[in-house]
């Protein structure tokens, strides 16, 4: 019995079939949309005899993240030829670099704001999504999400979702319209399986800060000496193409901040298994509370790496501070 992951790889198949089958009716002597067709043929046929997704030397399973990104694969990475592993490491380092490239501007920003970051792929890429927007208007919007999966599907997807937010925030929407309008297009243009956690917030020159939570992990509030949570309004983007958000508002006075982050951070494991887990991060929060926004990110990154004892982080790593100037 087909998978859930198989059945929405089926369907893209099917749908790349008749595209190249429109392709080949109008451009019938191109000879590689011929040979791309029947690869897509071989991979359907290997679906209906329970072969699709094992590796043609090992038969081991093929790398879920390889699939996703490209159903036609039909080896492991242990079994590429040597310039089939010299182009996927030259293609990792493009996507790296392209990813880091997206990565907005901290430092003191229009409307009386300074922000902080720390962004840490676990691998060449990262599926985590952070944004910093300034707005005509003098706002800031700002943006921390997780996208389902690891490795180059979820750096494809968290490049999907950058693009389609970067666009949605210039046209005046509100703040729920913009996260509703981005969810459905991310349910309609993704497999059934895929969805994103989203923090996605806007800050008024003012000191009003709107938040809407998609299903993410709740931004900390500090105000003087205290610390509250921001908790989710919503289910996370393209689980449903008819979602709707809610939004909420709270005013920052002058230093006063919001710390958001994503699940690598809070989960982070210690040799022992056990999670870092947000308490510790609300701590840090009170303890730290005067570090400058930079000197913050960076010293609550290295208790979290301390934490670890040295492993490697399990996950994408985001840590970002929103401060009222």
């Amino acid at each position: 019995m087909a998978t859930h992951f198989e059945s929405a790889l089926r369907t893209q198949l099917v749908t790349r079939r008749s595209k190249l089958e429109e392709a080949l009716e109008a451009s019938p002597n191109r000879s590689y949309l011929t040979s791309l067709l029947q690869e897509v043929d071989s991979a359907l046929s290997r679906m209906d005899d329970g072969s699709f997704g094992l590796c043609e030397v090992c038969h081991e399973p093929i790398e879920s993240s390889r699939l996703e990104a490209d159903p036609l694969v039909r080896f492991c990475i242990d079994h590429l030829t040597v310039p089939q592993q010299r182009a996927l490491e030259e293609d990792l380092r493009l996507a790296a670099r392209i990813q880091s490239a997206l990565l907005p501007k901290a430092g003191v920003l229009p409307g009386g704001w300074r922000t902080a970051f720390h962004y840490e792929p676990a691998g060449p890429v990262s599926g985590d999504y952070c944004d910093l927007i300034p707005a005509e208007d003098g706002s800031l919007f700002f943006m921390v999400g997780d996208v389902s999966g690891k490795g180059v599907a979820a750096s494809m997807l968290m490049a999907h979702l950058h693009a389609m937010l970067r666009a949605l925030t210039g046209i005046g929407l509100p703040l729920a319209q913009i996260v509703e309008r981005a969810s459905r297009v991310f349910c309609e243009s993704t497999l059934a399986n895929q969805y994103a956690t989203l923090v996605c917030g806007r800050a008024e020159k003012n000191g009003y800060v709107e938040i809407c939570n998609a299903g993410h992990p709740a931004p900390l509030l500090r105000q003087g000496a205290n610390v509250t949570s921001i908790s989710s309004t919503g289910l996370p983007l393209g689980l449903f193409c008819s979602e709707e958000f809610s939004v909420d508002r709270v005013r920052l006075n002058t230093g006063d901040r919001l710390i958001l982050f994503t699940d690598g951070l809070s989960e982070a494991q210690n040799p022992e298994e056990e999670e870092f887990g947000v308490e510790q991060i609300a701590e840090f929060v009170r303890a730290q509370c005067s570090l400058p926004a930079p000197e913050f990110v960076n010293s609550c990154v290295s208790k979290v790496a301390g934490f670890r004892s040295g492993l490697p982080p399990r996950d994408d790593v985001t840590l970002m501070v929103i401060e009222r100037m």
